[in-house]
């Protein structure tokens, strides 16, 4: 790998990890959805840093075509984030569906007492509305 192309990976890696970074400082990106960001953004960084690892690692894993290791590990990134994504997903349509039976059951609630509030007369519920009748102290003393 040429300097030129070394600089150019290791800025944009850094570049990469920097991004993720300030979403995360800006409450953009939620740190729990971060990691596997950050992970990969680290791993590119030392790949562009250290320029034999990714021919070292082709080797290990006896691949010829050591470019062929790093889209394998693009496509295992992409699809470790659709896996953790989905399952966030789940854990929130779950919420999402709980949230509006309990809305049901508040809605169904309100309608009732509502409704039992209607059939109250005026006089019951607040003393001095019309057709309230007041008590004198003869008649407190009565009862």
């Amino acid at each position: 790998m040429s300097d030129v192309l070394q600089i150019a990976a290791v800025s944009i890696s850094a570049g990469l990890l920097i991004a993720v970074l300030e979403l995360v400082r800006r409450r953009k990106l939620r740190e729990e959805y971060s990691f596997i960001s950050l992970g990969c953004a680290v791993a590119l960084l030392a790949l562009s840093l250290w320029r034999d690892s990714l021919h070292i690692a082709a080797r290990i894993l006896h691949i010829d075509y050591p470019p062929a290791l790093l889209v394998l590990l693009l496509i295992l990134f992409v699809f470790l984030a659709s896996l953790h994504f989905s399952v966030v997903i789940s854990r929130q349509r779950q919420q999402i569906e709980r949230l509006v039976e309990d809305i049901a059951i508040l809605d169904a609630e309100l309608r009732e007492v509502r409704r039992s509030i209607a059939t109250v007369s005026p006089a019951r519920v607040i003393p001095g509305a019309p057709g309230h009748r007041r008590e004198t102290s003869d008649q407190r003393n009565v009862s």
